[in-house]
């Protein structure tokens, strides 16, 4: 039986005309993008441009002031009310971000829960499972991220890699529609960067959506079904990777690139 058509054109993701300053630096001017389900999507773009802030308005850790976010076609932090649009409760708000996973830069582990209780806690806390369910995925989505062995052990008794291989779990603990990745590995040693793009990759080849912020152009490359280039909190150009990275069209992006490669 064929996919109704409606299911087909709901995007995963669908950022419209998003405004956000911070005091008077304007950080994102304007952004609308659309990822379609199980896109992978890389966003670059030099440092202060916005990509990180971009990732934080899509799960609402930070609040647009003019536009709006939407995740499988529900608006994600606010409902309509009439023709403006209000703030959910924080209640309402952590139920929806159940669906967003979020992957940051250093780890966010909790220092004093060992590896199997932080991929475990999410849904507990959630009430989608109870414990001995949620340590039972957790244990297949350890397994997954090549650490089985190490669901006694805390974060403080694990390299950088595996940390984020550990955050990498949890953020897939609850079945999130998106996973959103903030430069995934630019906390990591050189020789660990490896381990942790395998996964994603894993990730990226399984038909997960993916939004990755990252800074590896090889990776990104490789993975990604779409590349965007973020500027002065403006997507300057987008398109397939060979298109981005190899003939980009503006000046901006052509100028990135010839430093980073």
């Amino acid at each position: 039986m064929s996919t109704p058509d409606i299911e087909v054109s709901t995007p995963a993701v669908e950022v419209h005309d998003v405004h956000k300053s911070f005091g008077d630096r304007r950080v994102l001017a304007g952004v609308s993008l659309t990822v379609r389900p199980g896109e992978v999507t890389a966003v670059l773009g030099p440092s202060g441009s916005g990509k990180s802030t971009l990732l934080r308005v899509i799960n609402h850790l930070e609040r647009p002031e003019a536009g709006y976010v939407s995740v499988g076609g529900e608006l994600i932090g606010v409902r309509r009310h009439g023709a403006h649009l209000k703030e959910l409760s924080e209640r309402a708000l952590l139920v929806q971000r159940g669906r967003i996973g979020f992957v940051f830069q250093n780890f966010n582990l909790f220092p004093h829960l060992t590896v199997l209780d932080n991929v475990a806690a999410a849904p507990v806390a959630t009430g989608r499972l109870r414990k001995p369910e949620a340590q039972e995925l957790a244990r297949s989505l350890l397994a997954r991220v090549g650490l089985a062995d190490r669901t006694g052990a805390y974060p403080r008794q694990l390299s950088g890699g595996q940390q984020q291989r550990v955050a990498i779990a949890r953020a897939l603990a609850l079945r999130p529609e998106v996973i959103l990745f903030d430069e995934p590995t630019s906390a990591l040693d050189p020789e660990l960067v490896g381990e942790v793009l395998s996964v994603i990759k894993d990730l990226a080849t399984g038909g997960t959506t993916l939004v990755i912020v990252t800074h590896e152009i090889g990776f990104a490359r490789e993975v990604a079904d779409r590349v965007v280039f973020l500027d002065g909190g403006r997507i300057v150009e987008q398109g397939p990777p060979h298109e981005v990275l190899d003939r980009p069209r503006h000046a901006r992006t052509r100028e990135f690139l010839s430093r980073v490669l």
